[in-house]
């Protein structure tokens, strides 16, 4: 019989909560939209991003070994393209040299406007696009158009930066859209990882992104810089892609290598 009291409040307290639940849904999906649309709120979300990467670099000191964007031996090879995976990339505008000129494209979906946005804290001009098509003579409007804008601004004598693998595709697998573009410029691919000691990796996300933590240490490693001939034929174009996707998993696994060896 006690039991039985005990149960019935609990019981006729629960539809209220479910009420209550169902209220604050139906609330945040009224508003969930507007804020999505809004300028401000984007800014606002892109400038702590922005802030958080800052915090990030200043917390976690480079180990030895480490590679440098502002060593004499890149500064040869400018203008360059910096290839980047998917996931593994966030980290490169506090860590790329201030003042140094670099273009970066960054995909035409909602959710990449805030990283286009965050670019824009560093200084850093964004191309809304996607090049990393599986077939180069098929790009789509916006990829062709982006890819024309990096080759101008290589052109012009800025570094640009590139994911290398296809948006919800195979990841760490390189496209041929980079290729491409390596080929029409007639300018060096760079393949760069930065990895963090501390870092969360989120494995249900498709290209298993790393969100990078304070207070660890930090890698950046860069391979050898690979070039493209102007003539380079469809065979030519796969095997380039291939050294391309060989050589930024060795400089990710390079990364991971130094910031997690020195524990």
């Amino acid at each position: 019989m006690d039991h039985d009291l005990a149960k019935g409040p609990a019981s006729e307290a629960a539809p209220a909560g479910k009420g209550g639940k169902r209220a604050t849904k139906s609330f945040w999906r009224k508003v969930r939209e507007p804020l999505a649309q809004s300028r401000f709120v984007k800014n606002a979300i892109a400038s702590l991003l922005a802030q958080f990467v800052r915090l990030v670099h200043i917390t976690s000191p480079l180990v030895a070994g480490s590679a440098r964007f502002s060593s004499d031996v890149y500064a040869e090879l400018e203008p360059g393209i910096i290839a980047l995976w998917h996931g593994q990339h966030l980290l490169t505008p506090a860590y790329y040299p201030k003042g140094k000129p670099l273009v970066a494209m960054v995909s035409r979906s909602a959710d990449a406007e805030l990283n286009a946005l965050m670019l824009e804290k560093f200084g850093i001009e964004a191309v809304r696009g996607s090049g990393g098509r599986e077939n180069a003579r098929h790009l789509d409007k916006g990829g062709a158009k982006a890819l024309i804008a990096l080759k101008k601004s290589l052109a012009s004598g800025k570094n640009v930066a590139m994911i290398a693998d296809i948006p919800h595709g195979t990841p760490r697998d390189a496209g041929l859209g980079i290729i491409l573009l390596a080929r029409l410029s007639g300018r060096p691919l760079l393949p760069v990882a930065i990895a963090t000691s501390r870092r969360k990796v989120l494995e249900k996300s498709w290209d298993k992104t790393t969100i990078n933590l304070p207070f660890g240490r930090s890698a950046v490693a860069i391979g050898m810089p690979i070039l493209v001939a102007a003539d380079a034929d469809e065979a030519e174009m796969e095997r380039k892609r291939q050294e391309v996707t060989a050589a930024l998993n060795a400089a990710t696994a390079e990364a991971y290598r130094l910031v997690d060896g020195s524990r």
